[in-house]
């Protein structure tokens, strides 16, 4: 048992184990203590007010293929912008070529904004795919 993680998450997954109880207690004396019982061919652990014997099997925590493909973006995004940065400490005459970028970025998201798209409920549409829902204070 993993105590305090949810299966039920969008990004993770959990699976086997003793989902129904958790085998330490802790701070109860003894809580964690490990044995060998010989007469029932099992290992036994302590949760503090007797031996429970362990289950055969154990839990699995994975990322759910969504969580892998997000970080794999991630992963690549900070790349590229590494990879940007340092070709721009290399070459500073990339450096107002790529201010013009974040110009027309921040320019794309404010006619954005101010035009709306009736099909999308007021979300706004990002150069790189997405819709999202500005906040309007």
């Amino acid at each position: 048992m993993l105590k305090g993680i949810n299966s039920s998450s969008r990004y993770l997954t959990v699976s086997g184990g003793s989902p129904s109880s958790t085998y330490i207690s802790p701070g109860a004396a003894g809580a964690g203590m490990m044995r060998y019982n010989g007469n029932m061919n099992c290992i036994e652990v302590n949760d503090g007010n007797s031996w429970i014997q362990l289950q055969s099997s154990y839990a699995t925590v994975e990322l759910t293929p969504e969580t892998e493909s997000l970080l794999e973006w991630a992963r690549l995004e900070r790349t590229k912008q590494r990879v940007m940065e340092d070709r721009i400490k290399k070459h500073p005459s990339l450096q107002k070529a790529y201010e013009a970028i974040q110009r027309a970025e921040d320019n794309f998201e404010i006619l954005d904004k101010i035009i709306g798209d009736d099909n999308n409920s007021g979300q706004m549409i990002y150069p790189g795919g997405g819709l999202v829902t500005p906040v309007v204070p």
